[in-house]
């Protein structure tokens, strides 16, 4: 955990003395400081979830302050104009959203370092007219890379806390800022990430929709669930970075699309999450019956 903490905190503080980004990239600093204290405080001895809360909001206000709250929301083929009173509130929510979920996401080995690797390199890609921003990202995500290589199954070292949410509150403030630079469109960042984003956010709102308290542990992620099908984490892992890899593609592609292009693709994407999600849950009945006696 501690180990690509410091590469994302070199990362910062090089961009932060080197270069004309000083605003954006030393509030970045500003926020993962207290994120990455309580959640090393956390890895250690647990942290009530009211506290780790306030410290991710005001880790989330950090990325206000550096003025990365969007104008606009841009959607395919449509951009809707935000007032502050609506994209400050949906901001906070969104960054601490990312913190978490990203913190959630890291249940298996290899799975959410892979992810850094694959979404900040797309980042990149996405972000490249601007030298700070792109160099920004691929040294976070090669971080990730020096970590995945002993995280992989069966890993030997362990994000823990400290690094998945320091990696869950860069995504956000990547996309973020490169949205803000005019860089990308917000929408092409979510796309991005959304291996992660849609397995937590469907799973989330699944628990809250059966009363069950969402800070407890669980084991109904849909990589989760693969494994306890007999899937296993390496062949899981590689399927999950199949995924990531088509969506950051997909993403890469999107932003060269006219309109109607891209809505074209955000149908077919939610299409292939629909069955994605749909044959987690086929295979786990067909489970069920050849498990009953």
């Amino acid at each position: 955990m501690g180990g690509i903490f410091a590469g994302v905190s070199i990362a910062v503080i090089i961009e932060t003395t080197s270069s004309s980004l000083f605003r954006i990239t030393g509030f970045l600093l500003a926020g993962l400081i207290p994120l990455a204290l309580v959640s090393f405080q956390d890895d250690r001895k647990s942290v009530a979830a009211r506290w780790r809360i306030l410290v991710h909001l005001l880790a989330a206000v950090s990325l206000l302050v550096a003025d990365l709250a969007p104008g606009s929301l841009a959607l395919p083929g449509l951009a809707l104009v935000l007032p502050a009173w609506v994209a400050i509130p949906l901001t906070l929510l969104f960054i601490v959203w990312m913190i978490n979920l990203y913190n959630f996401m890291d249940g298996m080995d290899g799975f959410a370092s892979g992810m850094a690797v694959i979404g900040f390199s797309a980042l990149a890609c996405l972000g490249w007219a601007d030298a700070g921003f792109a160099t920004f990202c691929l040294i976070v995500a090669a971080a990730g890379a020096g970590f995945l290589v002993y995280n992989f199954p069966p890993a030997k070292i362990f994000l823990g806390d400290t690094g998945s949410t320091a990696l869950g509150f860069l995504a956000a403030g990547c996309g973020l800022w490169g949205a803000k630079a005019g860089l990308f469109p917000f929408w092409a960042a979510l796309l991005v990430f959304s291996p992660f984003i849609v397995d937590a956010t469907v799973t989330l709102s699944c628990r809250l929709l059966r009363g069950e308290k969402i800070w407890e542990a669980h084991r109904t992620h849909y990589y989760q669930r693969m494994v306890v099908l007999g899937w296993g984490h390496c062949r899981t892992v590689l399927v999950e970075y199949t995924l990531m890899l088509a969506c950051a593609g997909s993403a890469l592609l999107a932003v060269r699309l006219p309109p109607a292009g891209q809505i074209i693709l955000a149908m077919v994407w939610i299409l292939v999450y629909g069955l994605l999600m749909w044959g987690v849950g086929r295979l786990e009945r067909r489970h069920a019956t050849v498990s009953v006696p």
